[in-house]
């Protein structure tokens, strides 16, 4: 979690009496509210850049720190696996459940580098590859993926005012769907 651009903020406030808690991880934070963030929380979007194909280094102490604070406590309560059978249902001691995130990343690397045959990640997209570890974690504490968003070729070709207005459309047609899914849920 990291500040929303504030256009970010406003296109999620227009699908109405929504609130928004923001935590940036360079920042000081207490693990145990940050818990009850994510326990909170309906949604979680996570925006980070990438550094050197990972999370930086604050991000991954954050989820270090608060997921492990959060043990017993709203985020996990175990593996999921039992003493009498351990060989079966890791990663299904998840206490999030019901709740969704979306992971919004900034790249160097141009989109290509992930989709071209013979480029650098071999046609393995963000998701599948580099980040997977990521999305596992989030399957481990019962939180549901929704689609990610990712700004390629940040240093040498940005172009803010079309890549925000791309990631608002984007945040308007996920969250759009979101809310008709509630809706029909009640």
């Amino acid at each position: 979690m990291s500040n929303f651009p504030s256009p970010i903020s406003r296109a999620l406030h227009s699908f109405g009496n929504i609130e928004v808690k923001i935590t940036n991880t360079s920042s000081a934070y207490n693990a145990g509210e940050e818990v009850e963030k994510f326990v909170w929380a309906d949604y979680i979007i996570y925006h980070t850049p990438i550094w050197w194909f990972q999370l930086p280094n604050g991000f991954k102490r954050y989820i270090d720190e608060v997921f492990t604070a959060g043990h017993a406590k709203g985020i996990y309560m175990s593996d999921g696996r039992s003493s009498e059978n351990p060989k079966i249902n890791y990663g299904t001691g998840g206490m999030l459940g019901g709740r969704k995130y979306m992971l919004t990343t900034s790249w160097n690397a141009p989109e290509t580098a992930f989709t071209l045959p013979g480029e650098f990640f071999s046609e393995t997209s963000v998701d599948d590859g580099a980040l997977f570890g990521f999305h596992r974690m989030n399957a481990f504490v019962s939180l549901e993926k929704m689609e990610s968003f990712h700004f390629h070729d940040v240093e040498k070709n940005a172009d803010v005012e079309r890549d925000m207005k791309i990631y608002k459309e984007h945040l308007t047609k996920i969250f759009k769907r979101e809310m008709m899914f509630e809706k029909l849920s009640v």
